[in-house]
């Protein structure tokens, strides 16, 4: 259950003890904090962190069961942020999100991971070589999370603009103007966006209450007022990052209804020439089916040239049928 546990005392590490109030106790004493982090533990497993550090119970719910939107809960004895890293799959051109649940008190930090898409690891390992930002206590921790989770959104955003490209320039190739399956490359390109949106968009307002900044920027607890100028730093990315998953969706939506409306004109276009060919083969079956009839008095029945006369007639029709469809751009 528990992946990590350590105390840190002026920005340096010690292994914490096995019993978790024993390191709470230590870390509340030496003045440090202590970081806990789990992967997708039980309920049973998660009761023991609850009792410790006093977890909400809704809190601990929505840890349990995860699939929660990113946000930002205050609570008497604990902070609660839900964050949603994303991972770009270039073999399948798919996006996945994991889900990381953020506790953080007066001097501890419980981080809940979800999935496999996480930055946990290479977030303590990076802020355990800079002791001066770890030295902040928990509101660093807060930050270089959600730092790195937006920082990848930047990453996966330039790979789907880099997809978004190929798949435009499939579509708007001269010679076929897209196959058979573009379509449904779109929708289910339309349908990562969508997924990637998911996890960037609700974002918005709870690093603009942690940067201090819009309508719900006020003063939220356990986090240092020195602080919000890197939240706000994280802001900015979060709101590039929107600006740019929303320019994919409109222009996604857009190649899609250029695709339509191509394959509607090449439809019309395929139309046209099996109007015209039938046309030019209802005029040699109408005369036919006028000579075919069994009639006595028909003129030129008897007639020795008849028959090559109808048919040079047909000839030159068909010849006239088909100059004046080519002209029109018909065939």
């Amino acid at each position: 259950m528990i992946v990590d546990c350590a105390i840190y005392r002026h920005g340096q590490r010690s292994e914490g003890p096995e019993d978790l109030s024993d390191a709470l106790a230590e870390a509340r004493a030496a003045g440090g904090f202590v970081w806990i982090g789990l992967h997708e533990p039980s309920e049973r497993e998660f009761d023991l962190v609850t009792r410790e550090f006093g977890l909400h119970p809704l809190a601990v719910e929505d840890a349990l069961k995860a699939h929660q939107r990113p946000k930002l809960e205050v609570y008497d004895d604990s902070l609660f942020l839900v964050l949603k890293p994303v991972v770009y799959e270039p073999e399948s051109d798919a996006v996945s999100s994991g889900e990381i649940m953020v506790f953080i008190g007066d001097c501890f930090v419980v981080t809940v991971r979800h999935g496999e898409g996480s930055p946990l690891a290479a977030v303590r390992h990076r802020l355990e070589k800079e002791p001066e930002m770890l030295d902040k206590g928990p509101t660093s921790v807060l930050y270089a999370i959600a730092d790195a989770v937006v920082d990848h959104y930047l990453e996966v955003a330039t790979e789907l603009q880099t997809d978004l490209e190929e798949l435009e320039a499939e579509v708007f190739q001269p010679e076929t103007g897209g196959s058979r399956h573009t379509a449904s490359r779109i929708y289910t390109f339309k349908r990562q966006v969508l997924r990637f949106r998911r996890a960037t968009g609700p974002l918005a307002v709870p690093m603009a209450r942690l940067a201090g900044t819009g309508q719900l920027g006020g003063e939220v607890p356990f986090v240092h007022d020195e602080a919000r100028p890197f939240f706000r730093d994280v802001s900015d990315h979060l709101m590039r990052v929107n600006e740019s998953v929303d320019g994919l969706d409109r222009l996604v939506s857009d190649i899609l209804s250029a695709h339509l409306a191509q394959m509607s004109v090449r439809q019309n276009d395929d139309m046209r020439k099996i109007s015209a060919w039938a046309a030019m083969a209802a005029v040699p079956t109408m005369i036919a089916g006028i000579y075919g009839m069994n009639f006595d008095h028909m003129p030129e029945l008897h007639w020795l040239w008849s028959y090559p006369v109808v048919i040079v007639a047909m000839a030159a029709l068909e010849v006239l049928l088909y100059r004046l469809f080519k002209r029109r751009g018909w065939l």
